[in-house]
């Protein structure tokens, strides 16, 4: 037996072993060590080997998916080996591999988030790309994409996978950034291109796959083989649900990179966790499919103003009867992982009573086709229409109404459904009543009142007599047990019936298995309709939530246009908004004449938040949701930037500063005319001098290069002369009031820039002690009687009024004058010398 064990642990060396052994899965060696760690539960050992004891742990079968989840929450795989042969005494009972779990590879409900999707990935690298590609098993989903090297966190934090398999080296480097995956290492010539090209056009039967649209992305596809043989091996099956290869092209989305998704806090806080986000505020879904799918559309807002516009047209019609629609669709299962299970033949009975409940309520949508102008909507109820009563009729014959809760318990197939099986539930039946009257008929016989027919697993049918009694044992009884106070015994007729009845219970489950089966085989014919039905149902609850929360929150219907504006009246934060009692409400216009918001105002005074809404409100109005706004007009948008706070990265050693400078180097390298820019606070991370000096060259350069739609806030009052110079700048200010030495926040954005920081008085605010603050007060008022007597030079003084280009910008050859001029040393210089570098300098700046 351990060398069965050893032989399969090899084959699996990276994952841990629960080995079926009766009643348990039991661990050995260092998985037991392990698993007893993870698991907190005891370890033992069982017998040596080598001269040492065997170290063992296991937990019982029954409750096996518990310990499974558990471990899966940790980043662990598990191969379940199972028994496969009969006990016969000679040799070790034939054990295989059943099924392989690891965390991107999961279906059961037991070990899955209903509301979030489970992915798996596959990288690729190759120079300076990286094809990935990525798998849902519970929801039959198979994309693929091609990136730059520097994009591949931004796709991580976007499809946020359970787990990623990738080549050691491109795994180590993940590792830095995101140690807290689960990875799998896959050797670089598993990627081999027409290795992964042949894998998959066997799978979708196919010639090539041009008809997919991915035959010029090479490294998606050799991600793509990998990524598909290695889900195979997990579920040991062919992955009938995946019948579809999907280009994920970006330039169908609105483009927000990671750093972008943490700050507007999406689906998780800044602190990692899932609540309050702009997810759990919007989550007004009344299915776990339809939970998943707004996560996948908040994620990924649209481009296209036309399909944006139906998701719009949509809600309107939805809001008078979005209770009536979410009433129904609560009541249905999740079809969309029932699905995938039927495919993977893990399908459970209750799955398939699950599916057949929700098939025979889907015709009480029907009202749909009369409630709503929309022509998604009718598109929705079009599909969920289509196959719903012909495979719900079928699961009503199949299926008891509530049928066991495993298949290997019996009890599942309904009566009539097949005649065999009703003749042989029929004798187990029957034989209670058979036994009553063989049971009074013996008592008669022997004159035995206390004599009794029972059943044990071991012994089976028998006749128990008391000692008492022996002597009245009728002389054909046959001995099989003696007790302390009673025998036992059997006879021909009682023997006969035992045989017939065990045989026909074994007999029925072997056809109800059998009937099993074949209903699994009917329905995967449905896949695709199911999987359809099911896309359908997702889509039209998040609509329906988007219409709920619109309706009872006051949102308004977005006004897109390619107008270069972004004009929003009384604009709110929808997660802030219910956190506190009052929210201020704020406007925002930016256009073709000011696109460049620069924002002023004190610590706690509203910056961030007014910011972050702005951004929101976009983002909701690209997704086809109502924005929490009096009116909104958006122009076209193609990605949203977001510079809000930082913290030493002491992992990848960056400072506060280092990493402040490169998410702006980002804004600045990739943001277009048509990007919404959030910078809030950049340059506090260095010197005043150095940070007030950066934050206005990146205004200078937003303002003149990038031309973006642009908020910016900042604590350096000199950067509101901008609008002096810049037409496009505009300054705005979050308003307080001081009184008494206290300050009050108004979070109402005016116009101007903002009259004083009330530094001193926020610190209070904060407890900061009376006497650090009575010193505070002196030294401001020394700071500030010095700066009247001896004023600061104007750090842009020089070159405010010079044109941008020649200022801010210069040339090589200028630039190494400049560095020239910078570096000599004049008092080593002779006249004679002096005045020829003159010449030379003004000859390189005049042959340039």
């Amino acid at each position: 037996m351990m060398q069965q064990y050893l032989r399969i642990k090899a084959e699996h060396p990276d994952m841990l072993l629960f080995y079926r052994m009766g009643d348990f899965y039991e661990m050995f060696f260092e998985d037991a060590e392990l698993g007893a760690r993870l698991l907190g539960i005891t370890l033992t050992q069982r017998g040596s080997s080598a001269g040492s004891p065997i170290k063992m742990a296991g937990v019982p079968y029954h409750a096996a998916e518990q310990y499974l989840t558990k471990l899966v929450k940790q980043g662990r795989s598990v191969a379940i080996v199972e028994q496969v042969g009969e006990v016969t005494g000679k040799g070790p009972v034939e054990r295989k591999i059943s099924r392989i779990i690891t965390p991107g590879t999961l279906t059961d409900d037991s070990l899955l988030d209903e509301k979030q999707n489970n992915l798996i990935m596959a990288l690729w690298q190759l120079k300076h790309r990286v094809g990935i590609a990525w798998i849902s098993l519970s929801a039959g989903i198979f994309r693929v994409t091609e990136v730059a090297n520097d994009d591949v966190i931004n796709q991580i934090e976007r499809l946020r996978p359970a787990e990623i398999i990738a080549p050691a080296n491109l795994i180590d480097k993940l590792k830095l950034e995101r140690p807290n995956l689960a990875y799998k290492i896959i050797p670089d010539w598993h990627f081999e291109y027409e290795l992964s090209k042949r894998k998959l056009c066997e799978h979708f039967a196919v010639q090539d796959l041009e008809g997919f649209g991915v035959n010029e992305h090479k490294l998606a596809i050799s991600s793509a083989g990998v990524l598909l043989d290695y889900t195979k091996q997990t579920q040991n099956n062919q992955l009938p649900h995946i019948n579809n290869l999907i280009l994920d092209s970006q330039a169908d989305n609105l483009i927000l990179d990671a750093i972008s998704r943490r700050n507007l806090e999406i689906s998780l806080t800044m602190r990692g966790e899932s609540s309050p986000t702009l997810f759990s505020v919007f989550d007004h879904c009344a299915n776990p499919m339809g939970s998943r799918l707004l996560d996948q559309w908040l994620n990924n807002p649209l481009r296209q103003h036309h399909a944006i516009e139906q998701r719009y047209a949509a809600v309107e019609s939805l809001q008078p009867i979005h209770g009536q629609i979410a009433n129904i669709l609560r009541q249905i299962g999740d079809i969309e992982r029932i699905s995938s299970r039927i495919a993977l033949r893990s399908a459970r009975p209750r799955d398939l009573a699950g599916l057949r409940n929700s098939l025979l309520i889907l015709p009480e949508l029907n009202f749909l086709e009369n409630h709503s102008a929309s022509h998604l909507i009718t598109a929705i109820h079009q599909n969920l229409s289509s196959i719903a009563s012909e495979i719900a009729s079928k699961l009503q014959l199949a299926i008891q109404a509530e049928p066991s809760l495993l298949l290997r318990e019996g009890g599942v197939i309904n009566l009539g459904y097949n005649s065999e099986l009703d003749y042989l539930r029929n004798i187990q039946t029957n034989g209670s009543q058979f036994i009553l009257e063989l049971e009074a008929k013996e008592r008669e016989r022997s004159g035995i009142s206390s004599l009794k027919i029972e059943y044990n697993r071991v012994h089976g049918y028998f006749i128990e007599i008391s000692r008492l009694n022996l002597d009245k044992t009728p002389l054909e009884y046959r001995r099989t047990q003696t007790l302390k106070n009673a025998e036992r015994f059997t006879t021909p007729e009682l023997k006969s019936f035992e045989n017939e009845v065990l045989s026909a219970q074994d007999k029925a489950l072997a056809l109800e298995k059998k009937l099993y089966e074949e209903l699994l085989d009917y329905l995967a014919e449905f896949l695709p309709q199911l999987q359809n039905v099911a896309s359908s149902i997702a889509e039209l609850d998040v609509l329906n939530a988007f219409a709920k929360i619109a309706l009872e929150k006051n949102y308004c219907r977005p006004l897109l246009s390619m107008e270069r504006q972004i004009r929003i009246e009384h604009g709110r934060h929808p997660v802030v908004e219910q956190q506190i009692d009052q929210f201020i409400a704020n406007d925002l216009k930016l256009n073709l004449e000011h696109d460049f918001s620069l924002i002023t105002g004190p610590n706690m005074g509203g910056k961030s938040t007014y910011m972050r809404q702005n951004a929101i409100i976009v983002l909701l109005a690209y997704c086809g949701s109502f924005v929490p706004a009096k009116s909104a007009a958006i122009g076209d948008i193609d990605r949203i930037f977001t510079r809000i706070g930082a913290s030493d990265d002491l992992a990848a050693g960056k400072s506060t500063f280092m990493i402040e400078m490169s998410e702006t180097a980002n804004i600045l390298n990739n943001a277009t005319a048509n990007s919404l820019i959030i910078i809030d606070e950049v340059g506090r991370g260095t010197s005043t001098f150095d940070g007030l000096a950066l934050a206005y060259a990146i205004a200078r350069y937003l303002i003149e290069k990038s031309g973006s739609y642009t908020l910016f806030a900042t604590h350096y009052f000199e950067l509101t002369t901008l609008a002096d110079t810049y037409p496009p700048v505009n300054n705005v200010h979050l308003s307080a009031v001081e009184h008494k030495d206290q300050i009050i926040f108004m979070h109402h954005v005016e116009a101007g820039a903002a009259a004083k920081s009330y530094g001193i008085q926020v610190a209070a605010l904060a407890g900061v002690p009376k006497s650090v603050l009575n010193i505070a007060k002196k030294y401001l008022a020394h700071l500030e009687e010095n700066s009247h007597k001896q004023p600061q030079p104007d750090l842009f003084s020089l070159v405010a009024n010079e044109p941008p280009e020649e200022t801010l910008y210069l040339d090589p050859t200028e630039e190494m004058v400049l560095t020239q001029i910078k570096d000599l040393d004049p008092n080593q210089l002779t006249a004679k010398q002096a005045l020829d570098l003159l010449y030379e300098l003004q000859q390189r700046l005049t042959d340039k």
